[in-house]
């Protein structure tokens, strides 16, 4: 067998910063590439490994096709043998769209729709009854079996239920030679301008044939070519009428009901999709919501006159064409705009609120003159939902959106699907029902359901049932048994989406696969972890080669194969430093091997704080899954939110408390979940939230212009004496801004070389050779570096370089304070990985003046980060909790959890069966907590036996 047949050959890895590498990767086993932020593992594990294997399966197309495509560039590596097809996992959020839900993130739903389309019952939705749908040929046997020797009127059904006089449809029948039609269950002569009663509803039949059923051949054709002519006219559907004892039979070629003859369509995998005009409900377009007028915000005080602001969206009274409509209303209706809300006339404020149209002549009594008037009136409310409907600029429908509640859909009661589709049924169950249950539950029902499916449909649905199953399982093996397919994605939390993610990609069982997977143990609880790792596992036991690059110690402890590279990070790192097996790696000396094999460790502190001694309660939150909770965060302390993905530590923190306080000392406008009241605001004076968006994500964007301090340094060029005297301003050291950068490369510094069918290579800007600047604007030299030298300076001489100018280095010293000394100022934002980018973000906040007050507000700042890194970020929050500002951590890892001084456990489980605080207080007080799962975990870390 050959080298590569056992292991993936990387030789001469040069992207970013890694140091000409060659590396063998075993396959078909389960590789951890770990390191600390910024050493080099993802652009080993994405940018070489996973870029060649894309590369490659896209040079299998033919030249016509990749010319659409777009080549991919070639990484900056000699070779790499044993390449199998790669899939990657990478951090990427869901999709925000209210239409994207677990169910089609995961392709289930499309298989349930399948199998709705395929093997469903249908139910008419007026009897009840079981549909039926018949054959030309099965019609004329049953009219020849039931109505042999009776005379019958064969008729075509042309209205159902519907009001108007139908005078053109009389005369349209009348033009193609038909000379009866049954209207309102009575058969009648159709004489020309017969029209019907326009405001009452009717039914309406052409009568195509009369005749007397019997066996003989002329009978036979006659009846056939009736069949024919009614189905067309009746759009599938013909009723039969015995003349004797006047009963009816409906027969249709599509599904239909045989009492009242209403049909439904063949259907399709489409009628059940809520993102097809042919499935989703007409009226809230498929989203299952609406947003409807609440009259209580328009006018939320009824003692208030319009005058004095009773309408809230037009405030008190002024000079405006609006205000001379509801003087002339007030005059009609003799009121007076003075008067309070609550005593005007009920159709005056029906008029004001929805508008009318109206003359009306007004008598002046001191002059004896009539004067006429007219209301054009829109209606307050009329208003404010054409401005949600078609208003262009966001912050005029948020303005609308302020006077309006969020609605279950009246029509279709939330299910997004139009009625009919409603009417299929699997095992009295329809696919809104399906989709509500959770993903447990339904398993089951899926397990039990081949008992109950007749033998065609349980031949029709094998297959896709098997198609649904694993997907099910996958999601229940990575511990999702909570969530339910109608999930919307946009609330599902970072741990969950990771996970669902991994399910539809693992989901699919292929064999001989290269799985990359970007720390796929982000937003994970350690009792969840377990159950990634199997996951994992049993996708290697497969046949899949699986390369994870991760931090997490379970992780690399249930690794078949470890590569640590290192040593630093950035350009000192890059290197391969480690590799073997995880007992092997625990024997080198490598910062990774110190803290698995205890050498090193993050320290918990000897003693707790005990903060301010003032409190922030927030009372009453029932948003998503938490039910009814109250919960007091102590100030002047580090908080550690914990709890298993998907408890409610995100809509507890992200979406209740960050909202409130944002919009009390910010104006912010996102709207906070219910709850019921909150105390306290008065004891702190801001709140920092930092999140884990990415920064910037252009080539660009660097840590320079992210944190503000490139500013500061063109601030500071352009004062330079001789910068002063050509005239230049701060702009001109700006390589985004024509006048200073070089105008080859836009500023760039680098040129693109499009190459046709072959990538696109990037060259060194002739002009400026990488500089970004032209000639002139690198003349002005501060201590005899110009700005495209400070660009290219690392963090780390940037702080000595600057040490005299403390604004610019406030901010650098902050960066170097998070462990980021050895990123440039001017690296591109795309080059960052996503731990770097998160603690610039921090930095950037952290560089901010602090008052001693101020309220943090971090969601999983581990994200990416070795145990080192942790080590230094836990330094520089500590510093800030020790000024007395709060710090609040939503988080996983224990190493942060051990070391906070007070924990707020969410649980016990996720989705319904989450929304509880468990237990609260010190480490110590909750890992005592027996049915916590937090606590399970924290008594490993504080090294206390149970």
């Amino acid at each position: 067998m050959s080298q590569f047949e056992d292991f993936i050959e990387v030789k001469g890895a040069r992207v970013h910063n890694l140091k000409n590498i060659d590396v063998s990767i075993p396959r078909e086993k389960l590789v951890v590439i770990t390191g600390l932020s910024g050493s080099g593992k993802s652009s080993l594990a994405f940018d070489t490994i996973y870029a060649e294997g894309q590369r490659r399966y896209i040079e299998t197309f033919s030249a016509y096709a990749r010319q659409f495509i777009g080549g991919l560039e070639r990484p900056d590596v000699d070779k790499i043998d044993g390449l199998s097809p790669v899939i990657s996992i990478e951090q990427k959020t869901t999709s925000k769209s209210p239409r994207s839900t677990v169910g089609t993130i995961t392709e289930i739903y499309d298989f349930v729709r399948l199998l709705f389309a395929r093997a469903s019952d249908a139910y008419s939705y007026n009897t009840g009854e079981k549909m039926v749908s018949y054959s030309d040929h099965q019609i004329k046997q049953l009219i020849l079996e039931n109505f042999n020797g009776k005379r019958i009127n064969i008729l075509a059904p042309v209205i159902q239920s519907r009001k108007g006089h139908y005078r053109e449809l009389f005369e349209q029948i009348a033009k193609q030679g038909f000379v009866k039609v049954r209207t309102d269950g009575e058969i009648r002569d159709l004489v020309k301008g017969m029209r019907l009663d326009r405001y009452k509803t009717h039914d309406i039949e052409i009568v195509i044939d009369r005749l007397k059923i019997d066996d003989t051949v002329d009978n036979d054709k006659r009846l056939t070519e009736s069949i024919n002519t009614a189905m067309y006219h009746g759009n599938d559907v013909l009723l039969i009428i015995d003349q004797d004892t006047n009963t009816l039979r409906y027969f249709s070629r599509k599904l239909m009901c045989p009492t009242s003859g209403i049909s439904y369509p063949n259907p399709e995998p489409n009628n059940f999709s809520f993102n097809s005009p042919k499935g989703a409900c007409n009226n809230c377009n498929g989203i299952g919501t609406l947003y409807q007028i609440n009259e209580k915000k328009i006018i939320p005080n009824e003692t208030l006159s319009i005058k004095n602001g009773a309408l809230v969206p037009h405030g008190p009274e002024k000079n405006s064409w609006i205000f001379k409509q509801l003087e002339t209303i007030a005059q009609r209706y003799n009121f007076k705009l003075s008067d309070s809300w609550k005593s005007i006339p009920q159709e005056a404020k029906d008029i004001i609120l929805y508008g009318g149209n109206e003359k009306f002549s007004v008598e002046s009594k001191t002059l004896g003159v009539t004067r006429n008037y007219k209301i054009e009136f829109e209606g307050v409310a009329n208003f404010i939902e054409n401005q949600y409907k078609s208003a262009e600029s966001t912050s005029l429908k948020r303005w609308a959106k302020n006077f309006m509640d969020k609605v279950t859909c009246p029509v279709c009661e939330g299910s997004r699907l139009k009625k009919e589709s409603l009417y299929f049924k699997i095992n009295h169950k329809n696919i809104a029902e399906l989709v509500k249950i959770d993903i447990a539950e339904l398993a089951q029902w899926f397990n039990d359901l081949e008992n109950h499916l007749s033998k065609k449909q349980f031949k029709i649905s094998e297959e896709i049932l098997k198609e649904i199953k694993s997907r099910l399982q996958f999601l229940l093996d990575v511990g999702l048994d909570y969530l339910s397919l109608n999930r919307s994605s946009k609330s599902l939390s970072g741990g969950e989406a990771q996970r669902i993610r991994l399910a539809t990609q693992i989901g699919s069982q292929l064999v001989g696969v290269l799985y990359i997977l970007d720390e796929p143990s982000i937003g994970l609880h350690q009792r969840d972890n377990e159950k990634l790792i199997n996951s994992l596992v049993s996708l290697r036991n497969i046949g899949n080669s699986v390369i994870v690059v991760e931090h997490d110690k379970d992780m690399i402890e249930r690794a078949d194969y470890v590569v640590d590279i290192g040593p630093k990070a950035g350009r000192h790192g890059g290197e391969i430093i480690s590799i073997g097996s995880p007992d092997e790696l625990k024997t080198h000396h490598t910062l990774t091997a110190d803290y698995l094999n205890g050498t090193k460790a993050i320290e918990i502190p000897k003693k707790r704080r005990s903060g301010n001694n003032k409190f922030l309660e927030l009372k009453g939150c029932t948003g998503n899954n938490l039910k009814n909770i109250s919960v007091k965060f102590p100030l002047g302390k580090m908080i550690g939110v914990t709890g298993v993905s998907g408890s409610g530590k995100s809509t507890l923190v992200n979406e209740t408390l960050y909202p409130i306080l944002n919009a009390h000392y910010f104006n912010g406008v996102i709207k906070p979940m219910p709850y019921k009241s909150i105390k306290g605001l008065e004891h702190i004076d801001k709140v920092i939230d930092i999140n884990q968006s990415p920064i910037g994500r252009t080539p660009r964007s660097n840590p320079a212009t992210y944190t503000g301090v490139f500013s500061e340094i063109r601030a500071l060029f352009a004062k330079i004496p001789e910068a002063m005297i050509r005239g230049y301003k701060a702009g001109r050291f700006s390589f985004n801004v024509v006048g200073g950068r070089c105008e080859t490369c836009k500023g760039g510094g680098l040129r693109v070389i499009e190459m046709n069918f072959l990538p696109d290579v990037y060259v060194e800007c002739e002009t400026c050779q990488g500089k970004r600047f032209n000639r002139e604007t690198l003349e002005i030299r501060y201590k005899g570096k110009s700005i495209s030298d400070v660009l290219n300076m690392t963090i780390n001489e940037a702080v000595d370089f600057f040490e005299h100018i403390p604004k610019i280095y406030k901010k650098l010293k902050t960066i170097k304070d998070v462990g980021l000394g050895y990123i440039t100022l001017g690296q591109q934002s795309t080059t960052l990985s996503g731990g770097e980018a998160q603690r610039i973000k921090l930095a950037t906040e952290l560089s901010k003046r602090d008052t001693g007050n101020t309220f943090y507000i971090l969601d999983e700042p581990t994200t990416g980060l070795h145990f080192e890194d942790i080590r230094v970020l836990m330094l520089v929050l500590n510093k800030l909790v020790n000024k007395g500002n709060t710090v609040l951590i939503i988080e996983h890892n224990m190493d942060v959890i051990k070391t906070v001084d007070h924990i707020i456990d969410i649980g016990y489980e996720g989705g319904k069966r989450g929304g509880k605080i468990i237990a609260e207080g010190t480490p110590e007080e909750v890992m005592t907590h027996p049915k916590s799962h937090t606590a399970k975990f924290l008594k490993k870390e504080l090294k206390i036996n149970p």
